[in-house]
């Protein structure tokens, strides 16, 4: 075997996961996929630069045969018919997993991306915790003696996995000296050894896709279902895949993206920030028609956002796949029963125009919002699983539609731009810390909304902005201002020595991607360098 493992003891227990066997999959899966992939990463950049010189996309011309034809996808096994509530969270730590499983939701997306930094004791441990969770043994005991262990009172949330998106490496596996691919690194371990175990169980290998920008990407997913459960002799089509729709090319592409998934798909997620993010990633140089009003004014329900919406969902009950709604950032605070109140009621009047709108189930990030979400979708769906024969034929979307950035209600300010900073800031330091999932000023923010943020600055810099609150331009220079003022705020917050650590580091790399004539795409790579 080649492949390197740098560190074969990073949590206690390390050995269950870092098999021989295990690693010889892992490898395998590598020295299969890894050259299509590097590919597949090239022409995202190819197409990225042809789209911004026209700032237009369109639906594929090539592909119009399969969106006009009439095919579905293979029916859901039944652990995934009803997805009505899904909490969403870390793998790790142990205490987390637990909570989630014994959420009283009927799914839970257990994330090793954008909720969690890929530190190697993360990653590890992400992995043991849902192989004991299929075993059922998965439990916790804290410091103070308080013990966590899963409910036998009620079922368990069924587990749906979401490996790292295309673009990242895991530096701790090496092969040829080069970093592996994480997706598969996450995947092929979680896949080894819980397969057999939630086959057993009733359930299955379920996993979501995320940051996908083309039904070529999602081929590739399938070449490696197709090898995985040969490789460890379970039936073709145990594996199910939700993908999430976050990214502007993919929501161009979902029939074709389901099309050639229909083996293995199990529906689509309206992923609304990551979404956001590649909106101004894609177009952030495309001019100031596409530059977004402040983040914390577009709402799901303006005109561009309802097109992507509306036209999954349609997409998803022709063929059969359920429809998945996104995510609540507001969480409630046990300790502020106001606050508390309004995350209800935010969280209430999301999920009823999701309901409304046909999809099947919807996503939380607190275990206190579960009922509320499950009030909602029980009083739509009655006694069925989920909405699959809401085929809603009324829906009709344009490109010109999913490109109507303009719709955005709101504006450009200053104030916008310094919560930016902040969080970007603050949700960066946190990460490089070794925690993806952050609660800040009472909202769960994860990488899509620290991406979200830098980008918003870089596009707000590059198209020279007029802040409508203060009537100052964005420049350079007053971004390097703000930043620095935004950090000290931070710096009287945590403390010196978290300050030194983790946020410092991380206001330098916010500044430097937010200030650089070039776009960097992803902030959690250049960030993974300074995680320990």
């Amino acid at each position: 075997m080649t492949l390197v493992v740098t560190d074969p003891h990073p949590v206690d227990r390390a050995g269950e996961i870092l098999t021989p066997e295990a690693l010889a999959f892992v490898e395998e899966l590598h020295l299969r996929f890894a050259g299509t992939r590097a590919e597949l990463l090239k022409a995202r950049a190819r197409k990225r630069e042809h789209v911004a010189l026209t700032g237009r996309l369109d639906f594929l011309p090539e592909t119009a045969e399969i969106r006009d034809a009439d095919w579905s996808v293979a029916p859901a096994p039944a652990a995934l018919q009803d997805r009505r509530v899904e909490m969403t969270g870390p793998a790790a730590p142990a205490k987390m997993a637990v909570n989630a499983l014994n959420s009283g939701a009927k799914v839970w997306l257990a994330d090793l991306e954008d909720a969690s930094t890929p530190t190697w004791s993360n990653v590890v441990e992400s992995i043991l915790n849902l192989r004991d969770a299929a075993d059922g043994t998965l439990k916790y005991t804290s410091p103070e003696g308080k013990e966590y262990a899963l409910r036998t009172d009620a079922p368990l949330a069924v587990v749906v996995a979401r490996p790292r998106g295309w673009h990242m490496g895991e530096r701790h596996l090496l092969i040829g000296g080069d970093h592996t691919i994480g997706a598969l690194v996450d995947f092929g371990l979680h896949f080894f050894h819980t397969a057999k175990r939630l086959v057993a169980n009733g359930h299955g290998p379920y996993y979501y896709l995320p940051k996908m920008e083309s039904h070529l990407e999602a081929r590739l997913w399938n070449e490696i279902f197709v090898f995985a459960q040969d490789y460890v002799g379970i039936p073709q089509g145990t594996i199910r895949a939700t993908v999430l729709i976050e990214t502007i090319p993919a929501a161009f592409e979902m029939d074709e993206i389901l099309f050639e998934l229909r083996d293995h798909a199990s529906g689509l997620n309206a992923g609304r920030w990551d979404y956001l993010f590649s909106i101004i990633k894609y177009f952030r140089d495309a001019g100031a028609s596409f530059v977004l009003p402040d983040r914390a004014t577009i709402a799901m329900t303006a005109p561009f956002m309802r097109a992507y919406t509306e036209l999954l969902v349609k997409t998803c009950h022709r063929r059969g796949a359920f429809a998945m709604g996104g995510m609540a950032a507001v969480i409630p605070n046990r300790r502020e029963p106001d606050v508390t109140a309004q995350a209800f009621e935010k969280v209430r009047a999301d999920k009823t125009r999701e309901a409304n709108d046909g999809f099947d189930g919807s996503w939380v990030a607190h275990p206190d919002l579960v009922p509320v979400c499950r009030e909602v979708f029980d009083a739509v769906l009655g006694g069925r699983p989920n909405q699959l024969d809401r085929q809603r034929p009324e829906v009709s979307v344009t490109p010109e539609q999913l490109l109507d950035i303009r719709s955005a209600q709101g504006q450009v300010t200053e104030a916008g731009l310094r919560l930016n900073l902040y969080v970007a800031v603050a949700y960066t330091a946190v990460w490089i810390s070794g925690n993806g999932a952050v609660a800040i000023h009472n909202l769960m923010e994860d990488a899509a909304t620290a991406e979200i943020s830098r980008s918003q600055v870089w596009q707000q810099i590059r198209n020279r902005s007029v802040l409508a609150d203060t009537g100052r331009t964005v420049t350079r220079e007053l971004v390097s201002a703000l930043l620095a003022e935004e950090t000290e705020k931070l710096r009287a917050e945590v403390g010196e020595d978290a300050f030194a650590k983790h946020y410092l580091p991380a206001s330098k790399l916010i500044g430097g991607l937010c200030l650089s004539e070039d776009y960097t795409d992803f902030l959690t790579t250049p960030a993974y360098e300074l995680v320990d």
